[in-house]
Formats: structure tokens, C-alpha cells, sequence
């Protein structure tokens, strides 16, 4: 009987331990079945949304989605909490808020002529429980003023240093300035400042220009890049003007200077101011008696062999003198006339030997079609006996030629 109780008490026990082990199973699937079901709710109701950048004065697209709605409404509210839109109902009297799109899945709305007070995070929300939401960040760019140059009020005399600043207000993020010499980009030094409202900034930028004369009436462009410009461009110009002295040069009239003709010497300066003074002289001599210097002309009126020599033009302005020479050399009508005699000689030799080599040419075509046609008409006679035509005596007699080496015929 002992026996017997121990093995009905272990057989209980047993069962007992058996029956508990599957309550606990059942348990923990219950449980990670619940947290699979959440998390999978979790993920069908939570909205999606996307950050957006928009220029000031531009339209932004606020666009909110869920995968799946138990018919709880979307709502989009501003940075201050305040509602947008719940569903297709207005909350806010803006009349820059727009509904553009309203279903069970998506909520999409538009605010246009945004101000940079509009930046900020926007967000999303259903009313499920729990409530889930989504934050979409707005990023608002402030547009960069034309910018302003400053510095140059007067024209600069060659060699000085020249100081220009371009200013610009209301870039949000701080714009780049950037400096060019017509299509040469010049480096400047930039710094910013915050403006007064305490969102966009201001720059400023300067250069220095050691000027030449290379650079007068040349444009400065200072220019914003920005990324609200987009493909827009601003820009702001300053044309420059030089003071420097004249370089001058000499032009002779005719080139080829004949004893007993007119001649002149005519004097340009470049310079800025313009020059307003010249002076003819002779070097190591005075003018001839018979040279009128006449403002920037020096004239002859009758070349004489003893107007050689070289003649200096001084050319002056208010910035200085320039000079240039020229070395005049009168010759003979005669020299003249037989240096045009050998030009004719020798043109005339040249056009003599391209007549001679076309009638070579000419000569060398004729004998080769002689020569051609004596040789067709030699086969055609040769294979005429059995032809039916002249190609076929021509085939008949080069057929034959190769039995008969001792009949040949050469032209000449």
C-alpha cells in the first residue's frame, strides 16, 4: 500500500509541474504576440513627413501619410502648437494656408508668401491610441539685397591703390560676395553681421586694386552667391577710369618717302586725360626750314635729301610726357623706279616658268594618248579575223599574245 501511494503522489506531481509549464508557455506567447501586434499597429499609424527649405516669398508643401487609418483624423500644427488643419476643417484664419489634399491617408497643405517667422518644426499627428506623431522641420532662406558698392569717386592716377566695398543685407544664411576685374576673379576679405531682427545677416567685402593703365574704363562686379538665388544672379558694377601719361606712336604718310613729294608725320597719344600738348624736334639738329609742325603733324611740303634723320613727337597731359621717334630716309624717284622695274622682272619670270611647265604637261598628256590609241587599234587588228567586234578582237588579240613573242610593235 506504501508502495502504491508514493507512485499516485509522483504521478500527481508530475501533472501538476506539466500542467504549469504550459500555463506559462501560453502565457509568454500571448505576450510576444501582443507586442508583435503593437509594434506592427505602431508602424501603420505612424504619419511620415519630410523637411522642406523654401526661399522667403516662395510656397512650401507640407505633406503628412499614414499606411493605414481606423478613421482617427490628421492634424498639422505650426511651431507654436497652434492647429493648421484638422482633416479638411481650418483651424487657422491664415488665409496663406491652403488645403491641398485631405483623405483618410494623407494630409497635405500649402503655405505661401512665407516670411522667415515661418521656420520652424511643423507636426503631424493622428488620434489613435496612443497618438502618434511626426515633425517635419521648415527651413526658410532670407534673399540677399543687391549689393551696393562704395570707395571710388574719382579717377586714380596710375600706381595707387584703389579701396572698393560691397555691402549686402538680408541673407539668411550669410551670403558670399565675390570680386571681378572684368573676367579676372579678384580676392577680397569678407566678414558678417547679424542684422537687428536677429535671423538674417549682413557682409561686407573689400578689395584693394594696385591700378595700371590697363585698367582703365574697366568694370568691378561685385556679385552674391546664395543659395535662394538659384539661377538667378546680383551683381553691381563700378567702371573705373585711370589717370596715366600718354604712350605715343608715330605714323608716316606715304610709307615710301620720294624726294620732291609732300610727306607728313602724323603723332598719336594715348593717354588719360587726353594729351593736350605736343612737341616736333630733330635729333641732334633743328626742324628743316621747309617742316611745318602743325599741332601733332609734322608736314613736308617738298622732300629735300636733307630732311634725314630722326624726328621725336613729345606727346604731354597733366599726368606726365611720352615720346616716340622716327627715322625718315628720302629716297630717289629713279631708285624708286627700278626697284619697281625688278619687281615686274621678276613676276614676269615667275608667270614665263608656269607657262612652260603647262605646256610640258600638256606636251607629256598628248604622247600618252597617242600612244594609248596606236596600241587599241594594233590589238583590234590583231583579233579581228574572228571577232564579231572591235572588244572582241582586242580579247582575241591578248589571248594570242602569249603564243606569239616575236610579233611586237612600239610607237613613238
Amino acid at each position: 500500500m506504501l508502495r502504491g501511494a508514493l507512485q499516485s503522489a509522483m504521478a500527481s506531481g508530475i501533472l501538476t509541474l506539466w500542467v504549469s509549464c504550459s500555463l506559462h508557455v501560453l502565457l509568454v506567447q500571448g505576450n510576444v504576440n501582443g507586442q508583435i501586434n503593437s509594434v506592427t499597429n505602431n508602424e501603420t499609424f505612424q504619419p511620415v513627413t519630410s523637411d522642406e527649405i523654401v526661399v522667403a516669398g516662395g510656397t512650401v508643401t507640407l505633406t503628412c501619410r499614414v499606411a493605414r487609418n481606423d478613421n482617427s483624423s490628421l492634424q498639422w500644427s505650426n511651431p507654436t502648437q497652434q492647429t493648421l488643419y484638422f482633416g479638411e476643417k481650418k483651424a487657422l484664419r491664415d488665409h496663406r494656408i491652403q488645403l491641398v489634399e485631405s483623405t483618410p491617408t494623407e494630409l497635405t497643405i500649402s503655405i505661401s508668401s512665407v516670411h522667415l517667422g515661418d521656420e520652424g518644426e511643423y507636426t503631424c499627428s493622428i488620434f489613435t491610441m496612443p497618438v502618434h506623431t511626426a515633425k517635419a522641420t521648415v527651413t526658410v532662406l532670407g534673399v540677399p539685397q543687391n549689393p551696393q558698392i562704395s570707395g571710388y569717386h574719382s579717377p586714380v592716377k596710375e600706381g595707387e591703390v584703389l579701396h572698393l566695398t560691397c555691402l549686402t543685407h538680408g541673407s539668411k544664411p550669410a551670403a558670399k560676395l565675390r570680386w571681378f576685374r572684368g573676367l579676372e576673379e579678384l580676392r577680397g576679405k569678407s566678414h558678417t553681421e547679424q542684422d537687428s531682427n536677429g535671423r538674417t545677416f549682413t557682409v561686407i567685402s573689400n578689395v584693394e586694386l594696385n591700378v595700371t593703365q590697363a585698367d582703365d574704363n574697366v568694370d568691378i562686379t561685385c556679385s552674391v552667391d546664395h543659395p535662394s538665388l538659384q539661377q538667378a544672379e546680383k551683381t553691381s558694377k563700378q567702371n573705373i577710369r585711370v589717370q596715366y601719361k600718354p604712350s605715343v606712336a608715330i605714323e608716316p604718310e606715304p610709307i615710301m618717302p620720294r624726294e620732291g613729294e609732300k610727306f607728313y608725320l602724323r603723332c598719336h597719344g594715348y593717354g588719360n586725360p587726353e594729351p593736350s600738348k605736343f612737341e616736333w624736334s630733330k635729333q641732334d639738329s633743328v626742324l628743316p626750314v621747309l617742316a611745318k609742325a602743325d599741332d601733332n603733324f609734322l608736314r613736308f611740303e617738298a622732300l629735300n635729301k636733307s630732311d634725314n634723320g630722326i624726328y621725336i613727337c613729345k606727346a604731354s597731359n597733366s599726368m606726365g610726357s611720352g615720346s616716340a621717334e622716327h627715322k625718315l630716309y628720302v629716297q630717289d624717284p629713279s631708285a624708286i623706279l627700278a626697284s619697281s622695274s625688278i619687281d615686274h622682272a621678276v613676276i614676269g619670270g615667275v608667270v614665263a616658268v608656269i607657262v612652260f611647265i603647262l605646256l610640258c604637261l600638256l606636251i607629256v598628256l598628248g604622247r600618252y594618248l597617242i600612244r594609248h590609241k596606236g596600241t587599241y587599234l594594233t590589238h583590234e587588228a590583231k583579233g579581228s579575223d574572228d571577232a564579231a567586234d572591235a572588244d572582241t578582237a582586242i580579247i582575241n588579240a591578248e589571248g594570242g599574245q602569249a603564243g606569239v613573242e616575236d610579233k611586237k610593235e612600239y610607237f613613238i
